[in-house]
């Protein structure tokens, strides 16, 4: 019996020799890889290595899914990205493969024609004009503000609105809050669009110049700007200057505006303050007339116009209540000469 167990120590000494070695060669083997893939980011400072204990090892967790189905990807996929580990990709597909939100919509090739849609409003206090009516005119328009809210640009183009003339500033500090995202939309859904500036009386006329010039980009598709020009019994600002003072801080603004957009501005204006100031002035500006009970030569006679407001009360599908109806003076081809020499 002490013979065998002598045998047996040796034989138990040699097993924990050799198991020991298979330790050692065990913690050489589990070192963190330093091979990476695109969708592991490594840390900064390099790994610790810890000495394995037996007992001490834990069962690995199971491995991530990846976030593709199917046969393993080509070996290009596996390329260095920028992309931080678990970072979500966006659920939004690139704008390049967005298709359009209304197809009818017809945009212009370049250096071509918009399409001219026809008149499709309504009004809500329709005005008979007789033999005169803006109905007979073939290019329709709106001008808009913040009080037209969030407007669907595509429906209103196909209701009729193939022009927009959309505010943007009041006196020499207030910006329209709708004015950026309605000229960016306007011109997406292919109308042509221009800004217009409500004069203030109790500001100057180069502070009010100045702060349209700083807030309305200059670009070369855009219609020729629009001076506001009328008396505001709602304004804090109750002054009437006499005609010869009204008439110089316009030319004041308007000369301003003309050299920086190289486009001669437009006078909005209605009747009773074209009747105190205007009448016989400004014969080489293009007028935009006001008169939504009668044709314009009736209310301005003798005056020569370019774009006439017909109603205040237009209803149209992409527009909650009411909007400014207007239209231009000519035909289409009409149009689209007077287009194409404002972008030439």
């Amino acid at each position: 019996m002490r013979r065998l167990s002598g045998l047996s120590a040796i034989f138990l000494a040699c097993v924990a020799l050799s198991a020991c070695g298979f330790g050692g060669g065990r913690d050489r083997a589990e070192r963190p890889s330093r091979e990476t893939t695109s969708s592991v980011v490594r840390p900064a400072s390099p790994v610790p290595s810890t000495n394995i204990v037996a007992g001490d090892v834990q069962p690995a967790p199971p491995q991530e899914a990846l976030a593709w189905a199917g046969p393993p990807p080509e070996p290009q996929a596996f390329m260095p990205a920028e992309r931080a580990a678990g970072m979500p990709v966006p659920s939004e597909r690139p704008i390049a493969m967005l298709a359009p939100d209304n197809p009818a919509i017809e945009t212009a090739p370049q250096g071509g024609r918009a399409r001219i849609y026809s008149h499709r409003f309504r009004d809500a206090k329709p005005i008979n004009f007789g033999k005169r009516s803006p109905r007979k005119l073939a290019v329709h328009g709106v001008d808009v503000s913040r009080w037209q809210g969030d407007i669907d640009w595509v429906k209103l183009r196909t209701q009729g609105a193939n022009f927009a003339y959309i505010k943007a500033t009041d006196g020499g500090d207030h910006l329209d809050p709708m004015f950026k995202k309605n000229w960016r939309r306007a011109q997406a859904a292919g109308l042509k669009r221009g800004a217009y500036h409500f004069f203030y009386w109790c500001r100057t006329a180069g502070e009010q110049a100045d702060w349209f010039i700083r807030n309305v980009p200059r670009e070369p598709d855009a219609l020729p700007p629009v001076i506001d020009v009328e008396w505001n019994g709602e304004s804090s600002c109750k002054r009437r200057p006499s005609p010869e003072r009204v008439r110089e801080k316009m030319q004041v603004f308007m000369d301003k505006l003309e050299r920086h957009y190289g486009q001669r501005p437009i006078i909005y204006t209605a009747p009773d303050f074209y009747r105190d100031n205007l009448k016989g002035a400004f014969p080489n500006h293009p007028f935009w007339l006001r008169s939504v009970a009668a044709h314009p030569s009736k209310v301005y006679p003798g005056r020569k116009w370019l774009f006439w407001q017909y109603s205040g009360s237009g209803l149209s599908h992409g527009v909650d209540g009411r909007i400014d109806l207007n239209v231009f003076n000519g035909g289409e081809e009409d149009w689209h000469n007077w287009v194409a020499a404002r972008s030439s």
